[in-house]
């Protein structure tokens, strides 16, 4: 067994670890960062597969922007935990059958010779001239330039779908109109009010 199976297999164990504690964690704050640990996991497993972007792009996005964002709302949200943990040891059977359907169609697609401990082939060496970034672009925008065109387009429907249904106008909404604001005049906001003068009061008692 050579030092790079070692690496894999050290991180795909802390990878299945914190997969495990993610779901069975009690407090949502821990288990929201065993999910940042499992990221970290899978973009070394990258590094090991020569996908330098992508691990990249993987501690870059969901570790530095999504889990920061799950983690405010996680310690800003008021959870109930015991209703939340309730049933949970009822639904371990289903979970576990659907746990091992899953590891049997990953065996049968990737094949049972990749998961033994001295057979895994590794990858081969690329020159020295070769970029994930280019390869990646290439294959992006030339087989997968359609799927890639329609996702962009699924996506900013759902962006302006997000910032529609944010900035609609409700009843109780309050906003501010500038332009009134700047035509405004000072008879509008000012009234004077005359009022009679009260006589002078003399300290000693009379006026």
């Amino acid at each position: 067994m050579t030092v790079l199976q070692l690496i894999f297999y050290a991180f795909s164990a802390v990878a299945i670890f914190s997969g495990l504690m993610v779901v069975g964690s009690s407090n949502p704050v821990r288990g929201a960062l065993f999910l940042v640990l499992s990221f970290f996991c899978m973009a070394g497993l990258w590094i090991l597969l020569q996908a330098e972007f992508l691990a990249l792009i993987l501690v870059l996005v969901y570790v530095g922007a999504v889990m920061t964002l799950f983690l405010f709302v996680v310690m800003m949200l008021s959870v109930n935990r015991v209703s939340v943990q309730e049933g949970f040891v009822r639904y371990l059977p289903v979970c576990a059958l659907i746990v091992l359907m899953i590891v049997g169609l990953m065996i049968m697609v990737v094949g049972p010779e990749r998961f033994g401990l001295t057979q895994i082939p590794m990858p081969a060496a690329f020159p020295a001239d070769y970029s994930n970034m280019v390869s990646l672009g290439e294959v992006l925008y030339t087989d997968y330039v359609f799927p890639f065109e329609v996702a962009a387009v699924i996506l900013l429907t759902a962006i302006i779908a997000a910032i529609s249904l944010t900035h609609r106008q409700s009843k109780k909404h309050k906003s501010q109109n500038i332009s009134k604001q700047i035509a405004v005049k000072a008879g509008d906001r000012l009234r004077i009010v005359k009022m009679p003068s009260e006589p002078k009061i003399n300290p000693t008692g009379g006026q």
